[in-house]
């Protein structure tokens, strides 16, 4: 498979997953690979209820805690699926959300330059 073609796999599995463990899919998602750092971003995963929310600085605190708890407790069933797609060991796995902007970023680090495969 070709670089773009992993990214987009990536995407798919991490949409999955978002649905199925976080309650709700983006509306989009974007992932890049750099050598070993896979880096994807969400826009648009707020649900309404949780854009209200985020209106003051006390619901801000509630939906990031309520949101990385959500996301540590099936932290290891996303990492299975990431390594099921590029096959190589999770070293880490970080996130945040920004209800500014109502984006998610996960960085994942690997165990390995995964550019390397697609220069050969």
């Amino acid at each position: 498979m070709t670089k773009g073609q992993i990214e987009a796999k990536i995407s798919e599995a991490v949409s999955k997953f978002e649905i199925e463990y976080m309650g709700r899919g983006p509306k989009q998602i974007r992932t890049l690979i750099i050598q070993d750092l896979i880096i994807i971003r969400l826009k648009g995963f707020l649900s309404q209820s949780e854009q209200k929310l985020a209106e003051n600085s006390q619901g801000v605190e509630l939906l990031k805690r309520v949101r990385t708890t959500l996301f540590e407790n099936a932290r290891s069933y996303l990492e299975t699926i990431i390594k099921d797609v590029v096959d190589v060991d999770i070293i880490s796995t970080h996130s945040d959300v920004s209800t500014k902007t109502g984006e998610k970023i996960i960085v994942i680090t690997v165990g390995e330059n995964l550019e390397e495969r697609f220069e050969k």
